[in-house]
Order: structure tokens, then sequence, then C-alpha cells
């Protein structure tokens, strides 16, 4: 009966400890700098697919994992001639995933170094984090 127990309590220990790391990844956001989309998936699930810029020659996207650090619905770069940057998700320092205005490159390196999106998909995406939260989401970026 007492190792009936220890195994037991093992599995509920591996079933929660699964359903925490789920948890810890409800949202990633994976971008693709060679293919200069983002995919979304929530669960384990894709719901969206979108094209992206990142670094144009001369300026870098770091890649990496990382949870969002900071939200905001509009901000403007201090760096870059206050330039707008709605939907702000903010991953690493200074570098986000943000909102654009320069649709007409989307698909190819253009930014200073974030990613760069459709301003209503960026609008999702925030939506999306600022719901599942910034602690359940991952923001990865390879290639």
């Amino acid at each position: 009966m007492k190792n009936w127990v220890l195994v037991a309590a093992a599995l509920c220990g591996m079933l929660l400890g699964g359903v925490s790391q789920s948890l810890a990844a409800s949202l990633v956001a994976r971008v693709d700098v060679a293919s200069q989309t983002m995919t979304v998936s929530r669960y384990g699930q894709v719901i969206h697919v979108w094209k992206v810029s990142t670094a144009r020659k001369g300026y870098v996207t770091p890649r990496g994992s990382w949870r969002p650090t900071r939200l905001h619905k509009m901000w403007y770069s201090r760096k870059y001639d206050n330039s707008p940057m709605p939907y702000s998700v903010f991953y690493y320092g200074g570098y986000a995933v943000h909102g654009t205005g320069a649709v007409k490159s989307l698909g190819r390196p253009a930014s200073h170094g974030c990613v760069r999106l459709q301003t209503a998909n960026a609008a999702t995406f925030y939506s999306l984090v600022k719901e599942i939260g910034p602690g359940n989401t991952r923001i990865i970026v390879t290639n």
C-alpha cells in the first residue's frame, strides 16, 4: 500500500508539473528572422502567422527566448526620433514586438532591431499577452 501511495503521489506531481510547464508557455511567439515571420501559438495550437520586419543591415535583432518585461499601448522611441511604437511588448531591454506604419516593408528586414508587425496584428498580440499574462508568454527569436 505504501508503494502505491508513493507512485500515486509521483504521478500527481508529474501531472501538476506538466500543467505548470504548459501554463508557463501558454502563449508562444516564434519569430523566424530568416523567413521574416512570427508564428503565435496558444496552448500549443498555431493561431496566427504574420509577416514581420526585423533588423536591417547594420542592426541586430537579438536571438534567444524571453518573457515580456513591459507592455505599452503606445510608446515613442527615445532612441529613434520619437518614432511611434504602437502596442509594444518589450522583451529584452529596448527591444519590442510592436506595430508599424511601414507595412510595405513587412516580410523583409527593415527595423533597427525590434520586431515590427502590421499595427492590427500588434494589437492582437498585445491583447493576447495581456489576457494570458507576461509570465505565461514566451517570445522566441531564431535564425
